[in-house]
């Protein structure tokens, strides 16, 4: 609440701006502290392509009712969206079908559009109000939001960084939200330079080619440096962004459709080789041409050793990490095709119920959820023992000195968060002690309430994975049903966010595993259920990268709700 005390409002702002940072910051930021899943008005506009996608026979029925069930839960308590009345019939909206063409299909684009303008003003409005959202809750709107829109997540973070300098109230941090909101994309001006530019006089034809010299010169014109810029010529694009940073993207993707193109040359296959920086007319920095990974690892293949132990027989992990390897900085097609032919291979199994019968191939989205959601307890409570740095030792310090394994750790801090709660942590000492007080927070309420926390993470998990193999069946087949791909760019920022790495990681542990129902099936959704319903936003994440897991030893160990406040362990062998 903004008119709370200065002291609250003061630890609520930090909160806010500690987890922004946080999701807009995919490299460096943990897997379980990232953003998982998208906003409201782009998981509408979503289902509402989803309609047009099912009439072209892309997506089935049953994934738009399930997918249309999930988000009457979400969207309901979403004051972004307007007055009570209007959230009240966008709930029966979402209570019947909406096929193409339908009066109520029509509806939901309207309601749509009236809910778009002033979002975040009303959320704004919410947080002065009694009672206000909490601000892990605003954290998280506001980041889905601005992501949603456009704006890019380096230019983002620059924007919380500046708001922390200047130790931003929630009010500011709300005003400013939505003032990025209502900003509108402008002209933009990129150049692509490439080293290698096969079949040149097919490029010198076209109107936004620049020779070797015009490089130069467009360089020196804009106040760039030309040291150690050897261009064989480029390309000179206009785009409409919200940002540089964003204008790049959408130049370096059209980049990639070159490079691509050029793999297919009898002479020269591959040809095409871009500068390893773009320039933006207006921006002062070159923005890098390779993009920030989208944050899938896999840690388990260092901690567990396994990173050169490649051996025969080929093993299920070792297709599945083929499979997922464009996951983090290919072109999005192939990152989502090869993410979900990951999850597929690894937790799929020819017993699984058909279309018609349940939820088909989306099972297997439902057992990573499980998974992962298992997993975030440990990876949370393992990075809160490590940040644990009061002044002076403490009893709590001491154990942790005893411990030598991760596991130890988690658990010894699990024991103090049910016994002291979130005080039980000191976190003064540590950079980042900003964001780990509300994991600290986190932790404690999930040992307070695990069944209920655990069906929470395990609903938006659910929600990332299945989103993931949506997206999957429009890019493989929408050369076939005709039109753009939509309800592929809602993936982008969520693809290898909460499913390659924490399963990866447990499968790289568990292997050698006999194929089967025991590896498949048996294990992840057993695990998962332990946990109730499990977690989402790392689409590929848990299935073939990595958190740490709750073993440090070879073993695999999944939490599961032991009773009232606490977290028990169970070995799986």
């Amino acid at each position: 609440m903004l008119e709370s005390s200065p002291l609250a409002s003061q630890s609520e702002a930090r909160h806010v701006l500690a987890r922004l940072t946080e999701f807009f910051t995919d490299e460096g930021t943990p897997w379980s502290r990232r953003l998982w899943d998208i906003g409201s008005l782009l998981s509408l506009e979503e289902l509402w392509e989803a309609g047009d996608w099912h009439a072209r026979g892309v997506l089935s029925q049953a994934a738009c009712d399930w997918q249309r069930a999930e988000l009457r839960t979400l969207t309901g308590p979403d004051v972004g969206l307007g007055e009570r009345e209007l959230r009240k019939e966008l709930t029966s909206l979402l209570s019947v079908p909406l096929p193409e063409p339908s009066p109520a299909r029509r509806r939901l684009r309207e309601v749509i559009d009236h809910a778009r303008p002033g979002y975040l003003d009303r959320w704004a409005s919410a947080m002065n109000g009694s009672p206000a959202p909490g601000p892990e809750r605003f954290a998280r709107t506001v980041a889905a939001h601005l992501l949603d829109l456009g704006w890019s997540a380096t230019h983002l973070r620059s924007w919380a960084a500046r708001l922390t300098a200047d130790q931003a109230d929630l009010m500011r941090i709300a005003t400013s939200a939505a003032d990025l909101a209502r900003r509108t994309p402008g002209p933009y001006h990129v150049l692509a330079a490439l080293s290698g530019v096969p079949r040149r006089d097919l490029a010198e034809s076209l109107p936004h080619w620049l020779s070797k010299a015009e490089v130069v010169a467009w360089l020196r014109l804009h106040g760039h440096s030309t040291a150690n810029v050897r261009p064989g010529g480029g390309f000179l694009i206009g785009v409409t962004a919200l940002d540089p940073y964003g204008a790049a993207e959408q130049v370096r993707q059209v980049v990639e459709r070159m490079i691509a193109r050029s793999s297919f040359l009898r002479r020269h296959r591959g040809g095409v080789v871009p500068l390893p920086h773009m320039w933006v007319a207006g921006h002062a920095q070159p923005i890098p041409f390779r993009p920030p990974a989208r944050g899938a690892d896999v840690l388990s293949l260092v901690t567990e050793g396994h990173l050169y132990q490649v051996s025969e027989p080929r093993s299920r992990v070792d297709d599945a990490l083929e499979l997922a390897a464009p996951v983090n900085q290919s072109p999005l097609g192939p990152a989502v095709a090869g993410a979900w032919a990951a999850i597929e291979a690894l937790l799929s199994h020819p017993d699984d119920p058909q279309e018609a019968e349940r939820s088909g191939k989306a099972v297997a989205a439902d057992r990573l959820a499980h998974i992962s959601a298992c997993s975030w307890p440990r990876a949370e409570l393992t990075a809160l023992a490590h940040r644990h740095a009061p002044p002076r030792p403490d009893r709590l310090s001491e154990q942790l000195a005893r411990c030598t394994t991760n596991l130890e750790r988690a658990t010894c801090v699990a024991d103090a968060l049910a016994a002291h709660g979130p005080d039980a942590l000191d976190f003064s000492g540590s950079r980042t002690r900003h964001s780990d007080l509300p994991a600290a927070r986190r932790m404690a309420a999930l040992l307070q309430d695990p069944r209920r926390v655990l069906g929470n993470v395990v609903a938006t998990h659910r929600i990332t994975l299945r989103r993931l193999y949506r997206t999957r069946n429009v890019v493989l087949q929408r050369l076939d049903a005709g039109g753009d791909a939509g309800g592929v760019p809602p993936h982008r920022r969520t693809v290898g966010r909460c499913g390659v790495g924490p399963g990866g990681a447990r499968r790289t542990r568990s292997e050698p595993a006999a194929p089967g129902p025991g590896s498949a099936r048996g294990r992840g959704t057993e695990a998962g259920r332990r946990g109730d319903r499990a977690v989402g936003r790392q689409a590929l994440g848990a299935a073939v990268t990595g958190s740490p897991g709750p073993a440090a030893q070879g073993v695999r160990r999944v939490p599961r709700p032991g009773g009232r406040g606490r977290i028990t362990w169970r070995r799986v062998s």
